[in-house]
């Protein structure tokens, strides 16, 4: 059987024809692949930035969430100790308000004491019943010492508007606004007053034209 060369030379250049296009085939098929690789590895790099910056969001939410509850437990530590100190100070003012009502209710059992004994000593001098008041009033002024309750100073004194209360004036060689009389004795309790000195008070004497 004879072949063609013509036939031989097709086949061949066909088979030529066929390596070549597989090889560009290839090729391209390679060229595809790189490609999809770099795709995949810039989308991997996109994915963990995102992913740092969501995590440093996150940091900055936690330290504000943290800064503002440290800043209400500071508000409600300062809330409270300004309500266990006024609370306190309300129950000291009660407690000095009720001792202050006791003691004054006390003082004219004092005054009258004061009166008896300077009555009954003008009139008969001492003798048993004068000395066993006067025992009493030494008690009674024991007990207000051990309380911090003291007289007020008036006599000679400057007349003091927060101490003093005045009856009158009377016409006087001491200078004005001395207390010549102490009708009543005054009391304080620590620094309260508990009730204030009656007086009288100097004034310049009357000159007579």
């Amino acid at each position: 059987m004879s072949v063609d060369p013509k036939d031989i030379d097709g086949t061949e250049a066909a088979d030529g024809a066929g390596t070549v296009a597989d090889i560009s085939g290839a090729a391209s098929a390679g060229g595809a692949g790189d490609g999809g690789v770099e795709d995949s590895a810039e989308g991997e790099g996109e994915g963990e930035g995102g992913g740092k910056l969501t995590l440093e969001s996150k940091l900055a939410a936690a330290e504000k969430e943290k800064k503002e509850n440290w800043d209400r437990y500071l508000r409600a530590a300062a809330d409270l100790e300004n309500l266990r100190k006024r609370q306190k100070r309300e129950v000291d003012e009660a407690k000095t308000d009720a001792k202050g009502k006791v003691l004054r209710e006390m003082l004219p059992v004092v005054d009258n004491l004061e009166r008896a004994i300077e009555h009954a000593t003008t009139q008969a001098g001492t003798n048993p019943i004068v000395e066993g008041v006067q025992l009493v009033l030494r008690q009674f002024m024991s007990a207000f010492e051990k309380l911090d309750v003291v007289p007020v100073e008036a006599a000679n004194q400057p007349f003091d508007p927060n101490l003093h209360e005045a009856i009158s004036q009377q016409d006087s060689d001491q200078p004005p606004g001395t207390i010549v009389t102490v009708l009543q004795r005054g009391y304080r309790s620590g620094e309260r007053l508990l009730r204030p000195a009656l007086v009288i008070v100097a004034k310049a004497p009357t000159r007579s034209e």
